[in-house]
């Protein structure tokens, strides 16, 4: 069974996790121009997806709604 110490340190880095995502959501969502996404998509283009799996994965999410 968890220590209540290792029970915080899986709450706080949930919380950092989640707040590092909601501020990458934040900044990619000055993206907004179809020329702002093709200077992006071109900038993630020249990373492996490993390294850009998560933006793309937040702006993928976004073009679906």
């Amino acid at each position: 069974m968890p220590t209540i110490t290792a029970i915080r340190s899986r709450i706080r880095v949930s919380r950092d996790t989640h707040a590092a995502r909601a501020a990458l959501e934040r900044e990619l969502s000055s993206y907004n121009s179809p020329s702002d996404l093709d200077d992006l998509h071109a900038i993630l283009d020249r990373y492996s997806d490993r390294e850009t799996a998560q933006i793309r994965r937040i702006l993928a999410t976004r073009h679906m709604s």
